[in-house]
């Protein structure tokens, strides 16, 4: 059984808003990372040593949590994903805690 639906026009994404100086650093240090994670499962790959492996983990996580801050800041700032909004002490403090997970 066929039916005849007739196809619906989509409609373009929105176009993204142009990059802050800071989503472009935060864009790098996220690139890095990803590579350092590869690194990390290469390493588990060929077997490494524990302690080798731990010690990157440790560098990827205070990579992440570097970039978490810097995403903190811009929020703090007024972030562009809600922009004209004034931003509360509730809100960082929300912040704060979504990062802290």
């Amino acid at each position: 059984m066929t039916t005849d639906a007739t196809p619906t026009p989509q409609t373009p994404p929105a176009a993204a808003p142009p990059l802050t100086e800071t989503d472009t650093r935060v864009l790098l240090r996220l690139r890095r990372i990803e590579g350092q994670v590869r690194g990390l499962q290469r390493m588990i790959e060929e077997g490494r040593d524990c302690h080798d492996i731990l010690t990157q983990l440790s560098g990827v996580r205070s990579a992440l949590d570097a970039a978490g801050e810097q995403i903190l800041e811009q929020y703090a700032g007024g972030c562009r994903a809600r922009p004209g909004e004034t931003i509360t002490p509730q809100d960082v403090v929300r912040a704060v805690k979504l990062l802290r997970r």
